[in-house]
């Protein structure tokens, strides 16, 4: 319990109100010094509809309670000073205050009292001339969404997965964004899945390309064997793509299944289409991680033969060698009665003797493919 304390002591810090002196959207920085940093855009939305700008979200707040609809905050990697005062206003769980600041947290959804809290790992594909065993394929980031009856507050972490396109979109629709904060959720779900399938076609192309080089003819004076590193690399890619979309399909089942007072009845069923597309990736990127493992162990055979190759042409060469090592070994050694060691065509009949041998040994490992 006096762990929960501390906690709560932590998100306390009043929200600081300075009157604001211009017009325009968006959300004015001027009006919130605690949040200041962190706030990307912060309106109340009202039938659909943007209501209000330049509003602090204890201001958002108060006009949603007074005159309904409800608000909408974006953060970008707040700290906890700067998220405390909102979690106060807003009534947020501690414990998912603190997965909120801190981020590096498993896709999941949990509820605290009257607020979902949802977590979504957002992909990105990194563009790359050259796969190499050092490429980085995938970058990763973190959507947290905290959805209340008449609030959702989105807290990104990491470079990508912004959320400024898609609020102009939802804008341009108030038929859908007047379904309220579940209609937000679903759009955020929709577009962080919607990633996935753009990342799976991608690294599906890495994966084509890796395999094509891997069973395709060697060039001369290559080797095969040699992509192993990258074939890892991608791997470990893959692993952190798998990390991503696995975890979230339990979320995405429970939202499009289990009847949710926070999730409208309507809105529901568009979270059925989400749940089938995520799993349509989950399978694909399964199947990813099969089949580099099949790319691996081929790839780690056709190293095993080369090499089993070259020993047999190497033992070949050293079999020939043998021959005239061996002649010239009896040849020189120190006994003065040795057949033809006086003899005139002793020593051009040793090398025709030495060469016929060699020559006839040459033949029958080529003959055999082991040179």
């Amino acid at each position: 319990m006096s762990m929960i304390r501390d906690l709560r002591a932590a998100v306390r810090p009043a929200l600081r109100r300075v009157p604001t002196t211009g017009g325009g959207g968006g959300y004015d920085p001027t009006r919130d010094h605690s949040a200041s940093t962190a706030v990307v855009d912060c309106a109340v939305y009202r039938d659909g509809k943007r209501a209000s700008d330049h509003v602090t979200p204890a201001e958002a707040m108060r006009r949603v309670r007074g005159e309904g609809g409800f608000a909408w905050i974006g953060l970008h990697e707040p700290t906890e000073q700067e998220f405390a005062g909102i979690a106060r206003e807003f009534g947020l769980h501690p414990l998912a205050v603190e997965d909120a600041v801190h981020a590096h947290q498993r896709p999941k959804l949990e509820r605290y009292d009257d607020t979902l809290f949802t977590v979504f790992k957002t992909i990105h594909y990194v563009e790359h001339a050259e796969l190499t065993a050092t490429s980085e394929v995938v970058e990763t980031g973190e959507v947290m969404c905290f959805t209340g009856e008449d609030f959702i507050i989105t807290v990104r972490h990491g470079g990508q997965g912004s959320l400024r396109a898609l609020r102009h979109r939802l804008q341009e629709d108030p038929q859908l964004l007047a379904k309220g904060p579940s209609a937000v959720l679903h759009a955020i779900a929709d577009q962080v899945v919607d990633g996935y399938i753009a990342v799976a076609d991608a690294v599906q192309d890495d994966i084509d390309e890796v395999e094509i080089d891997v069973f395709s003819e060697p060039s001369k004076g290559s080797r095969r064997g040699g992509d192993a590193g990258r074939i890892y690399q991608l791997k470990r890619e893959v692993l952190e793509f798998k990390r991503a979309v696995t975890p979230l399909i339990r979320p995405m089942q429970l939202l499009s299944e289990r009847p949710m007072r926070l999730v409208e009845p309507d809105i529901q069923k568009y979270f059925r289409d989400v749940a089938d597309h995520l799993a349509r990736v989950h399978e694909q990127v399964v199947s990813f991680d099969d089949l580099l493992n099949s790319i691996l162990q081929a790839n780690l055979a056709q190293a095993s033969v080369a090499q089993n190759e070259d020993m047999r042409k190497i033992t070949s060469w050293a079999a020939i060698f043998a021959v005239p090592t061996m002649i010239a070994g009896i040849y020189g050694m120190n006994f003065d009665h040795m057949p033809e060691l006086h003899w005139k065509y002793g020593y051009p009949a040793v090398m025709v003797v030495t060469v016929a041998i060699c020559v006839t040994i040459h033949r029958g490992f080529k003959r055999n493919g082991w040179l």
